[in-house]
């Protein structure tokens, strides 16, 4: 199943969308990849979601992603004695470690944590923004803030903190949890919410060893001022808009959200945009013209995927939000101004063996109008650096391994295969032509260019590219 798209699509499974057939008409509406928010499924539940997935890979033989999101640390007020309060601007309020309910005056924060990092100055965001408050002074076990933007607030409502880095770890005893089972379920990607430092990665990093690809949702402003230290170490960027735009002015958001991917770009990673992409269509089966510009401009500005979130996991028209995506992104692509914008941001390669093949298949597949850019891989590397290049001929990775191939399905433009390892050089062209006329990227006598590591199967080490012609023998042999 080719898609017509080079932009991957990830589809949050939840209540709308979590039996066999409605996964099934996700996929084929579209969806790449499917996620899975622990912050709402039980460790059995996900087990299942998994199993059901991989058994329609088997039905439809292509790899498919799955991606599981951590919760990550969630903070919050304490409860009131008498309902909800109502908080007036200009006045005083305080929060403490004290487990007696509040009132209008006072609250438990029972986060130690926070007490010892916040100081005079700092912002509290508080019902998702709803509230703010800056903080006027700190002593032990007290916070006092005053009011700068008021309203009702109620028993357990989140608390953001734009200017305070807290020193605490971005997994939480059920984020390990959840990322052991994950794991031992044999998912694809994590991602890690609400991280501030590169650190937080790499305390993942510890415990997925290999197992996952770790991706760093950025949703604080700690995590933006430190982003070239975190995509060193991530394998991959979420632009997480919903909390980005609590924690950050609304109007810093799409500013952001380009910087993050031409950054990610340029560093050869993916980076997913999410969050309220089609958020009409929970309720509606069409979507606003402004949600429609919102999907085509991360389009036109490279990101490897666009994601649904409530709208394909708790809507009433999940299939049709995928296949709306699905048409916007085909259109998107097929207008001249994108392929003008592509590559104006293409910048020039890493100074790597690599990185120097990917640039010079991209820049011979164009000169020379080849059908189809054929990457060998066997830790996906290869593939992802053919396409930092967002090359116009479309990218077909080959892996002998399940796994590469099922992490690949997040990245731009690439079509995967699953395929026994060549055992030459020739045997390697050969099957490569063979699969590439098989999935309809090349007909007899049109040209392939090859892109691969020798020796083959060590991961890394593209430094190989050959021309080759698909021949009439490429249909009779499959």
């Amino acid at each position: 199943m080719r898609r017509q798209r080079r932009t991957k699509i990830v589809a949050t499974l939840g209540p709308a969308s979590s039996d066999r057939a409605a996964i099934a008409a996700l996929f084929r509406a579209g969806a790449d990849v499917f996620r899975i928010n622990m912050s709402h499924t039980s460790h059995d539940s996900m087990r299942t979601l998994v199993s059901t997935i991989r058994a329609i890979e088997l039905e439809v033989e292509r790899p498919i992603g799955i991606l599981v999101d951590l919760q990550g640390p969630k903070l919050r007020v304490g409860r009131f004695a008498s309902g909800p309060v109502t908080l007036s601007k200009g006045a005083t309020f305080t929060f403490d470690e004290d487990p007696a309910p509040g009132n209008t005056a006072r609250v438990q924060l029972p986060h130690p944590e926070i007490f010892s990092a916040i100081e005079p100055g700092h912002s509290l965001l508080l019902d998702d923004g709803k509230l703010r408050l800056t903080t006027t002074a700190v002593t032990p076990g007290k916070i006092v803030t005053q009011v700068n933007v008021g309203g009702n607030l109620s028993d357990r409502k989140g608390v953001s903190l734009p200017d305070t880095t807290i020193p605490f770890s971005a997994l939480t005893p059920k984020d390990r949890s959840d990322l052991e089972a994950a794991l031992d379920a044999g998912i694809d990607w994590v991602a890690l919410s609400f991280i501030q430092r590169p650190e937080d990665i790499a305390e993942a990093k510890k415990i997925t060893r290999g197992r996952a690809a770790v991706m760093a949702k950025i949703e604080k402003p700690q995590a933006v001022n430190r982003l070239a230290e975190i995509l060193e170490i991530a394998d991959a960027l979420m632009v997480a808009r919903g909390d980005l735009g609590v924690e950050m002015p609304l109007e810093r958001v799409p500013g952001i959200q380009k910087f993050m991917t031409r950054t990610a770009r340029r560093a050869g990673k993916p980076v997913v945009v999410a969050t309220q992409m089609l958020e009409s269509m929970i309720n509606s089966p069409v979507p606003t013209r402004a949600e429609v510009s919102d999907v085509a401009t991360a389009i036109f500005e490279g990101a490897d995927a666009v994601m649904l979130s409530a709208e394909s996991a708790a809507g009433k028209f999940p299939v049709e939000a995928v296949a709306t995506m699905n048409r916007i992104a085909e259109e998107v692509e097929r207008d001249s101004i994108h392929q003008t914008i592509v590559q104006a941001q293409r910048t020039d390669p890493e100074p790597t063996g690599a990185d120097a093949i990917a640039a010079a298949a991209r820049q011979i597949s164009e000169t020379l109008e080849l059908s189809a850019l054929i990457c060998w891989t066997t830790s996906g590397s290869t593939a992802l650096r053919v396409a930092r290049e967002r090359p116009r001929a479309p990218i077909v990775a080959i892996s002998p391994i399940l796994a590469t191939a099922r992490r690949l399905s997040l990245i731009w433009g690439v079509h995967c295969v699953v395929a026994e390892d060549a055992h030459d050089q020739d045997d390697m062209v050969e099957r490569a032509c063979r699969l590439a006329f098989k999935d309809n990227f090349a007909r007899a006598g049109q040209r392939v260019i090859v892109v691969a590591g020798l020796p083959l199967g060590t991961p890394g080490a593209t430094n190989m590219l050959r021309i080759a012609f698909v021949g009439a023998e490429a249909g009779r042999t499959l």
